[in-house]
This record gives structure tokens, C-alpha cells and sequence, in this order.
């Protein structure tokens, strides 16, 4: 079987105008094929230089053989049909250390050309630690952004056309706000000047983000799919065909990030937590409703669940019927990301394990069903059946007595044994009231303030209903109370 550098392309010679901290798969499905896309629709000109955290060395040889070329496999659906392209992505330049080579990243600093910053360094990462210093190589990313900065300050001054643009993609809110905060408060605890900070403030532009897409990165078959490729390639990286990048900035780039005109998913806005409430409702809504009932029904991963024609209708009502009503966005651009949402359900090359969703229910089910619920009630003067249902969902699947290593012991109806990871409050409640009566646990479950933030017994037939649906699925089974439930 050839190898990588057999069968890539030439790369052409651009201007590194995009750093990007971190070289992980996300990354590099998503970022780095965006932009390569859209340097081949010649609408974006611009290679990468990929900085790497500064212990994680294990992948500099795999993009030393290679010279950083590597293989992006989208798998899944899209339109209706199945989908398996690849694409050898060309524009990752170069990949370096902070630390090791710290000279040749700050020289990215004092470049004319650079002028956008993309990172991912987890939710952790954007983190203002005052101990953090500039001498030697700061540790923190805020601090590797500030002394970056600073470089770049000293070599243009206080030229306001030599700002950057900084596009986090962190997946915690205001991200972009976020990382401005932290950089600001570095630079006072290092007592930077305050022309430099003046700098920071006006000439750079911070975006705050949202991204969706599921990476799965070096596939455990990488052998069979090289195979399939014709060639070898220790960086292969999976992912599925949706993608999504919706981008808030105070200043419009549209125009010179312009991903969008090579087709990519890019969205500017000024309502990011518009598209962030659809994700929120949506997509984890519809993991969180159809999750507990489902396992108990049988089904162990997201696709078995719409697969199934009764778990479909299920999901099909609660999101259209249930859902889509409250998300603050136009009515056809939610039936559209619904429509999505379902087909990335049914990715045939994605084992969503629904144990894996179910991580910490109970305040998913707060953050993601409550919102929908209470819009629901506002607008109808009753409460959504199905929203409802899966509450009760979430307490036949919470029902056991027993907590063993700081999980809840729980059984299948044919008496199988999963175990539930949650909040220690919320296990032990359940533990005490799960497995005696039903009428006092459904009670107590619904005036349980410190899950939900209030009592949702105030909700008229909130109760009466989860009470009723909770009896008919201990007694009729998962399945029939669904069926129940959706009048059939």
C-alpha cells in the first residue's frame, strides 16, 4: 500500500494568515477543511501554522512523515443518502511547540500576514490563573495569547491595522468574550502598558462561537479504511458530513473570512444565543427525551432509537409539535436543522451509545426540556404531554435503591444492570424515594427545587400526568406506555 506522501498533492505556496491553537481531531475536520475548501473555491488564501500545548509531543512525528498532510473522511448521511468523501487537506503548513520552539512560534507574532486565531484548548483552557507568568513560556492559553500579543505590539506598535481576529471555539459560552477577559486581566497582572491594552481592546477582534459537528477522529479500523483509501495515513480523521460554525463578531469579517462563499456551513450573526438555544433545545432536547425511555424499551445506541418506528414518531411529535415553537429562530429554519438533527441520528457509522447520553440526566433534563416546557405552557395554557412523559421517562429510569462506587445500580426489565452516573444529591434522592411508593416519589421528584429551580408541581396536571405515565410504564412496559401516550 503506498503512503501519504505518494499520493498527496502539492501545497501551495500562501500566506500563513491563520494560527491555530491545538492539533487535535476537531481541529483538523473542521477548521482546517473549512479552509482548505476555501482556498481551493479561491476565496480564502491562507495556510496554517498549528501550535501545540506544550507537553503534547506524541503527534509531531505522525506530521513530521507525513509534512502535515492528512486524510478528512466524512461518513454519514446527508440529503437522504449516505455519504463517504475524503479529502486531503493541504493547508496545515506547519505544526510546532510554544515551548520547544518557542522563537519560531512568536515569530508567527511579528508576521505582516497573520491575521486570524483559532483555537480549541477544551473548556479548561480558558482560564485566568494569576500565577501564570510571562518569563520563560507562560503555561495557560491566556497567557501564551498575551505574551503573543505583546510580541506583536512590539513590533508594529500601536498600528490598528495589525489587530487579529480571534475565533475560539471552546465549547463554553461568549467564548470569544470569555478569552478577551482572561488576556485583559493578564496583561494588568503583568502591568503591561496601558497603550498595549488600549491596543488589545480596539485594534483586535474578539468572535464569540458556536461549532457542531461529531469527530470521531483515528477510527479503530484506520487499517480498512487506508485499504478502501489506496494508501496509508497516520492521521486519518473521521467525521460526520454536517457541520455548523456560527460566528458573533463585534465587527463584520464576513468578508474576509470568507468561508461561507466556498459553501462551507458558516453563519454570521448578531444572535448567537439564538443558535445556541436551537442546538440546546434541539438536538441535546431530543437526546435527553428519547434517552431513559428508549434504554428501557430496549435500544442501546441513537440510531436503533429512530430506526425504530414508534421511538421516531416519538421524536418527531415532541420536537415538532413540542419544541419547535419556542426556538426564537424563523419556524423553516427549525424544521430544517430538525429534519438534520434526525438524519445525523441515523448516521450508520456512529454507535452513539445512549449510556454515554445519559451522563448527568437530571440536569440535562433542566437545561435542555424545561425551557421548551415552560414556553409551551406560556403559549398553549397546558402542559406538553410528551415533555412530560419523558420526566417520568427520566424516573423509571432513575429507579433503584442501591448506589455502588458513586453510581446508581439500576435494572432493565429483563433484569440486565446499568449503572447511572449523576450528581451525588441527585443519586441519593433517588435511592430514597425511587423504589417505595410511587405516588410519594412522583411527589417528591416534582417538588424537588434544588433540581429544577422551582416547584413544577405548580404546573396544573404536571403531576397527575407524570404519575400516570410513570404507573403505566412500571406496569404496561416502556414500549406500551409509549404507544399510550401517543394515542396508539
Amino acid at each position: 500500500m503506498k503512503n501519504m506522501n505518494e499520493v498527496r498533492p502539492v501545497r501551495k505556496n500562501r500566506p500563513v494568515r491563520v494560527i491555530q491553537f491545538g492539533e487535535g481531531n476537531f481541529l483538523r475536520a473542521f477548521v482546517d477543511y473549512m479552509i482548505d475548501c476555501a482556498n481551493e473555491k479561491g476565496v480564502f488564501d491562507s495556510n496554517v501554522a498549528v501550535v501545540v500545548p506544550l507537553a503534547a509531543f506524541k503527534p509531531f512525528p505522525a506530521f513530521k512523515n507525513q509534512d502535515c498532510f492528512y486524510t478528512v473522511l466524512l461518513r454519514g448521511r446527508k440529503d437522504g443518502k449516505t455519504v463517504e468523501e475524503s479529502r486531503i487537506i493541504s493547508c496545515v503548513e506547519k505544526v510546532l511547540s510554544s515551548g520547544d520552539e518557542h522563537e519560531d512560534y512568536l515569530a508567527y507574532a511579528k508576521s505582516a500576514d497573520l491575521r486570524f486565531v483559532v483555537s480549541n484548548t477544551t473548556e479548561a483552557g480558558i482560564v485566568y490563573d494569576a500565577s501564570d507568568r510571562m518569563e520563560g513560556t507562560p503555561q495557560t492559553f491566556p497567557g501564551k495569547v498575551t505574551e503573543f500579543l505583546y510580541q506583536r505590539y512590539l513590533t508594529f506598535g500601536n498600528d490598528m491595522t495589525k489587530g487579529l481576529v480571534f475565533l475560539p471555539v471552546e465549547l463554553i459560552e461568549v467564548n470569544g468574550d470569555h478569552l478577551k477577559k482572561c488576556v485583559l486581566a493578564m496583561a494588568e497582572n503583568w502591568g503591561l502598558p496601558q497603550a498595549f491594552v488600549d491596543w488589545v481592546s480596539c485594534a483586535n477582534v474578539f468572535c464569540n462561537t458556536l461549532v457542531d459537528r461529531i469527530v470521531t477522529g483515528h477510527p479503530a479500523n484506520a487499517g480498512e479504511l487506508c485499504e478502501k483509501l489506496g494508501y496509508e495515513d497516520q492521521l486519518l480523521d473521521v467525521a460526520e458530513p454536517f457541520g455548523l460554525w456560527v460566528i458573533e463578531s463585534p465587527v463584520d469579517i464576513s468578508e474576509e473570512f470568507a468561508l461561507a462563499k466556498a459553501g462551507m456551513p458558516v453563519i454570521f450573526t448578531d444572535n448567537l444565543p439564538a443558535y445556541r438555544e436551537r442546538k440546546v433545545r434541539v438536538l441535546n432536547g431530543a437526546h435527553t427525551a428519547l434517552t431513559p425511555i428508549s434504554y428501557l424499551i430496549g435500544k442501546d445506541i441513537v440510531r436503533d432509537c429512530v430506526e425504530d418506528p414508534l421511538i421516531r414518531q416519538y421524536v418527531n411529535t415532541i420536537l415538532y409539535s413540542e419544541i419547535l415553537p419556542g426556538v426564537p429562530l424563523p419556524a423553516d429554519e427549525v424544521k430544517a436543522f430538525i429534519a438534520q438533527v434526525l438524519e445525523r441520528f441515523d448516521n450508520p457509522t456512529i454507535d452513539h451509545q445512549l449510556l454515554s447520553i445519559a451522563l448527568n440526566t437530571v440536569s440535562k433534563w433542566k437545561t435542555r426540556l424545561f425551557c421548551s416546557f415552560k414556553d409551551y405552557v406560556r403559549m398553549h395554557g397546558v402542559i406538553p404531554k410528551l415533555i412530560t412523559f419523558s420526566f417520568a421517562g427520566m424516573l423509571a429510569f432513575y429507579t433503584s435503591d442501591t448506589i455502588h462506587d458513586g453510581k446508581l445500580v439500576c435494572h432493565r426489565s429483563d433484569g440486565s444492570e446499568y449503572q447511572l452516573q449523576d450528581d451525588a444529591a441527585a443519586l441519593e434522592f433517588f435511592k430514597e424515594y425511587s423504589a417505595g411508593d410511587i405516588t410519594k416519589y412522583v411527589a417528591a421528584a416534582c417538588r424537588e427545587t434544588r433540581f429544577w429551580g422551582e416547584d413544577l408541581s405548580k404546573y396544573e396536571g404536571f403531576e397527575e400526568s407524570v404519575l400516570d405515565d410513570l404507573s403505566s410504564i412500571r406496569t404496561l412496559g416502556a414500549e406500551a406506555a409509549m404507544k399510550k401516550v401517543l394515542g396508539l
